[in-house]
Parts: C-alpha cells; structure tokens; sequence
C-alpha cells in the first residue's frame, strides 16, 4: 500500500500585513525574510535564482511547472543562488531532461535556499499586484512546527531595499577576466580567442551570459568590483566601460559608482553601455533620478518599445527600481520604453556613444530581439578606433 499521505503544512509564508500561505517545503530547511516578488518567465527558473539582481528578494514563480528540467553547472548566473527562496504552486516532479545533473530540491538544499510549493501562487500574485511587493517571512519545517506571531513580526521588522546598497554583497572580490562565449550547438560554450575590443566591466552583480554576450561580441573583458575607481579602470586601457546588471536602491550604489561614473564621462569619449542597475547609475551620473516601483518588472514577455525605430522587442527584465524619465536633463534622449506601464527602459546621450537599457538584452532566460545592444557596442569601440587612427 502507498505511504498514507501528511496533511499537515510543512513550510508557511507569513506577510507583514498578516496574511499566511501553508505548503510544503523543499530544498533547504530554516526560515528567511525578504521582499516578495513574481517572476512571469515559463523557463529559466535556475537563471532567475542565480542571477544577482534579487538578491533580497523571494521569487514566486507565477508559472506552475517548475523543477521540470531540473538542474545544471550551465545554467548558473553566478556561483550560487542569490535569491532568498522560491514560492511555487505545484512541488517539482522528477526531472525530465538529458541535461539534468541534479533535481531542483537537491540542488536548493545543497545551497541553503528554502522554498515552498502548493501555494496559491495566482491569489498571491494578485495581492503582489494590488498592495505592491510585500515584506515576508519563509519557514520550512518537516515537523510543521510554526511560531506565527514570530514569523509575522520577522516580515515586519525586515528593513526593506529602499536605501540600501546590495550591490557590495554579490560583486566580485577582485578582478578577473572573462573570455568565455555564448553556448551553441554542438561546441557548448567557446573561448574569445581573438577578441578585437578590451572592455572594463564594472561588477554591480553581473550575470555570466551578459558577459559572455560581450566576448562574443569580439570583446576582451576584464571585470572590476563595484567600487573600482576611474583610475583603476583607466589602467587597463579600454576600449569602452560597461556597467552590469544588480541589485537593490540604486541611489545607495551610486553613493561610490556616480562619482566614478562621471569621470569616465568628462575625462573620457569612451563608449559607454549599461543594463539594469547600469542602466539606472548612468542615469543618475546624468543627473536623473530613480524610484521605487510598486511591483516592479520580474519576467521574460515584456515588451518594450524603441522609439527611435518603432520596433517592439520582447524583453527579459528584473527590476524593483526605475529610472524617471520626467528627470532626465537635456540632452538625454529617452530611447526605450515599457509597453505595459510607460516606464522607462532606456537612454542614450545626444552626440555620444553612451547609452543604456533598463531590460536584459543577454536574455538568459528569453527570447533574442535585443542582442542587437552588444553588437552597437561594438560598432561603438570600433568606429572610436578608426577615428582615432585617422584624427
């Protein structure tokens, strides 16, 4: 006969405002405390829970067949989960896939990250919607045994990320360089062996396939944590200074990147990209600003319009913050926005080949309308050489 089948809950997600969801718990067993989001992608789900910009942040996954694939070394973003935990309606059922290395829950247990499965996860992400990200307790507990008051007080007493800088907790601790292209068939992933561009890539938390986009965009890219100096990245000599993807208030990590920032542009004609957090520091080394957005844009179908060409791309994006484009001053041109809110998605700056995007062109995970943004960058560093070879 089969094992008579537990009802009772054995990991619980406590709001701030008192609400409580019941499941059951995988990966590993303890209790955390973070802002809750979703994230709309149907793939990737090992990508989301790598990638450094949620840092901070429990992801609920509004797809329902999650842990299908299972898990692979590949698929990591970074070396190890940054997201605090993972919500799911369904429990991942045993992999099925000639990739797999490791199920889902393993592979969380293994990492310390705690997630819940058999949530309401559409009633959930209606009150994300309605009420904004909230602030939440995750418990797992194979007993079942909850301290509710104390769960709910953790959730209320969690600081939040306005504010905050996390940008120093997942960049690198020392520099490093990066020659490893984007996978393909049936090579896998292949070494820059004859790059054409030396690119400084600042570390706000940037994910692998950003940089692996970048060497195979013929860039030789060293990559510099999030408080290198003008100086430091003057000594290497670039070609062009790309600023990566992160997490949290971007008007904390500015306190030390603006500065840094506006050297590279007033002491400098060097192309100039960012994504994301990048995206938001150029603004404010611009003289923008950023605000905090009720529930941000966590997925891989949002599209985004370019206005300079009136093409709609489908876009990966991970963000809690925005970039306001009313702040913008003259001379920055709003160049992308957000189909679905309006919002801002990226800026170039009038007569410079400087610019930046708010979504993820790398698109891991995602579709590719947007791999177009290394390749200019390219083009960027490139027609900067020839005029100066014939200045």
């Amino acid at each position: 006969m089969p094992a008579p089948v537990d009802p009772r809950p054995t990991a619980c997600l406590a709001l701030a405002d008192g609400s409580l969801f019941y499941g059951s718990g995988f990966g590993a067993i303890g209790q955390t405390v973070a802002e809750l989001c979703f994230n709309t992608s149907m793939t990737g789900y090992q990508e989301i829970m790598t990638d450094p910009s949620y840092a901070g942040q429990i992801v609920t996954f509004t797809f329902p067949h999650i842990g299908n694939t299972g898990t692979n070394p590949e698929d990591d973003e970074t070396g190890d989960p940054v997201a605090a935990g993972m919500v799911v309606k369904w429990m991942p059922t045993d992999p099925s896939s000639w990739r797999t290395v490791q199920p889902l829950s393993e592979w969380l247990a293994a990492r310390g990250r705690i997630a819940i499965g058999g949530v309401d996860t559409r009633r959930l992400t209606r009150a994300i919607r309605q009420s904004g990200a909230p602030h939440v307790a995750l418990s797992h507990d194979p007993d079942g045994n909850f301290d509710i008051e104390a769960l709910i007080a953790a959730a209320r007493g969690f600081a939040g990320l306005e504010g905050v800088d996390l940008a120093l907790d997942v960049t690198c601790a020392q520099s490093y360089r990066w020659n490893e292209m984007r996978w393909a068939w049936p090579e896998g992933f292949t070494p820059q062996n004859a790059p054409l561009h030396k690119v400084v890539a600042i570390d706000y938390g940037a994910k692998r396939n950003i940089l692996r986009c970048l060497a195979s965009a013929g860039c030789e890219v060293t990559v510099l944590p999030a408080q290198a100096t003008f100086d430091e990245i003057m000594a290497h000599n670039p070609d062009g200074v790309f600023l990566s993807n992160g997490p949290g208030d971007p008007a904390a990590t500015g306190k030390y990147a603006v500065p840094m920032i506006k050297d590279v542009l007033n002491k400098t004609d060097l192309p100039v990209f960012g994504i994301c957090l990048g995206h938001q520091m150029l603004a404010l080394a611009l003289g923008g600003r950023t605000i905090k957005m009720s529930h941000g844009h966590h997925g891989a179908n949002h599209p985004v319009k370019d206005r300079d060409t009136g093409k709609v791309e489908i876009t990966s994006m991970n963000h809690g913050f925005a970039v306001d484009a009313q702040s913008l001053p003259a001379g920055v041109i709003e160049t992308h926005v957000s189909l679905f809110d309006g919002s801002n998605c990226g800026i170039r700056v009038d007569g410079r080949p400087v610019w930046s995007v708010q979504h993820h062109p790398e698109a891991s995970p995602g579709p590719q309308d947007s791999y177009y943004l290394f390749e200019r960058f390219a083009e960027a560093m490139a027609a900067k050489k020839t005029e100066l070879a014939t200045a």
